[in-house]
């Protein structure tokens, strides 16, 4: 473990982007209205990330490249090669830039715990942090800024679950053994959608090349990312297992979920859960607009750094965005209902497309697909499917 937390990697920015303020307001409802009955829907989550993400970091390591860019230049019809290209830029630099600013506000309802006089301030701080961790370009020390604000949310959410005294028979129970209580399909879709998310298979990819160059380091990318992920789903548990404590009253975040665990241990749980979700927010603010820089990197060939211009002008749009949509609290429909749209259509697209270039031997060679691989994948994709289909009916709804 020690030799693990020294040579840490990607895999732990990819936990800290899809534990954002979504994950634990779907998470904190996973709990409230059914218990640890749902829990199982969240071991479903990480097998089906651990998967798809030690595709696309294989991918990124072998290749040297991003996955965008590898699927440009093994799809020969320049037609499908340009939907490809619009479909992946849509939903991840537009889609990006729609979420932005629930990052930003989830970071800010989070500080708002210790005090709501300088609330309307919050925002504007959280995206000079962000700028600021952005701007150095250093992927280090982007790394050990993330691992640390990971390490807090973790440590938060983690002293909040145990703190309920949960029942560790109904938790083995509802993990291991899945059920369908009456109103939880789109709890359940919600919990694998906030968990898969098509932006990280994109970031993961450009990311591990930025830290292992060889086909040696394999061994050590795969270790990173099982147990990277594997923490960040023992978090999101702890999310629901802390939320099945409260009962009642209208919960629809982390911090309508302190009021209900105040009676457990009194106002602790407002700075515990406070804490969490800042770094929640923050973590995903960061990590989102750096996505959607290095997919527009991948798209379009450019031979960019982190200090590259052109890459700082893409996630710096992103966050700006952001933090003028939370700021004035507005809610810009016609971008989420188009992010939605397209993130939908763009996740088993994406999970298609990356099964089809890990089975590709002129890309991975050896390292291509296993015939298990490839079982694992096609279920996850027929998932991806249904999810993709229930986002766009609910939109549309």
């Amino acid at each position: 473990m020690f030799k693990w937390i020294k040579n840490i990697g990607p895999g732990t920015l990819v936990a800290a982007a899809f534990i954002g303020p979504g994950t634990v307001t779907m998470c904190t409802k996973a709990g409230v209205q059914f218990g640890y009955s749902l829990l199982w829907a969240m071991l479903l989550s990480i097998i089906a990330t651990i998967v798809l993400q030690e595709m696309a970091a294989r991918t990124g390591i072998i290749t040297q490249k991003g996955l965008a860019q590898v699927i440009k230049e093994q799809i020969e019809s320049p037609l499908l090669r340009n939907v490809a290209i619009f479909l992946i830029l849509g939903a991840i630099v537009i889609g990006n830039a729609a979420y932005e600013a629930g990052n930003i506000s989830g970071a800010t309802l989070g500080m708002q715990v210790f005090g709501k006089d300088t609330a309307a301030f919050y925002p504007i701080l959280i995206g000079i942090i962000a700028f600021t961790v952005l701007f150095i370009g250093n992927y280090k020390i982007l790394e050990r800024s993330l691992v640390a604000l990971v390490l807090i949310m973790s440590i938060s959410f983690l002293i909040t679950a145990i703190l309920t005294k949960p029942d560790i028979i109904a938790i083995l129970k509802g993990t291991f053994t899945p059920s369908f209580p009456e109103n939880s399909s789109l709890i359940i879709i919600g919990l694998i959608g906030t968990t898969v998310v098509p932006y990280n298979l994109f970031l993961h990819a450009s990311l591990v090349k930025e830290k292992w160059k060889t086909k040696d380091d394999l061994s050590s990318a795969r270790k990173d990312t099982i147990i990277s992920i594997i923490l960040g789903g023992i978090v999101s548990m702890a999310i629901i297992v802390a939320a099945t404590a409260t009962t009642g009253g209208n919960i629809d975040n982390a911090l309508d979920l302190a009021k209900g665990l105040e009676p457990l241990y009194g106002e602790y749980a407002k700075y515990l859960l406070g804490i969490g979700l800042f770094a929640a927010g923050i973590t995903s603010a960061i990590t989102a607009p750096l996505a959607a820089a290095y997919v527009a990197k991948s798209c379009f060939g450019w031979n960019a750094s982190l200090k590259d211009n052109r890459f700082r002008t893409v996630w710096a749009i992103i966050l700006v965005l952001g933090v003028v949509f939370s700021s004035l609290e507005f809610k810009p429909l016609e971008v989420i209902t188009f992010a939605q749209i397209a993130n939908g259509l763009l996740l088993p697209i994406v999970a298609i497309f990356l099964v089809w270039i890990v089975n590709k031997a002129n890309v991975l060679g050896k390292y291509k697909n296993t015939l298990f691989q490839n079982i694992l994948a096609i279920c996850i994709i027929l998932i991806t499917i249904i999810l993709g289909v229930k986002g766009i009916y609910t939109v549309f709804n």
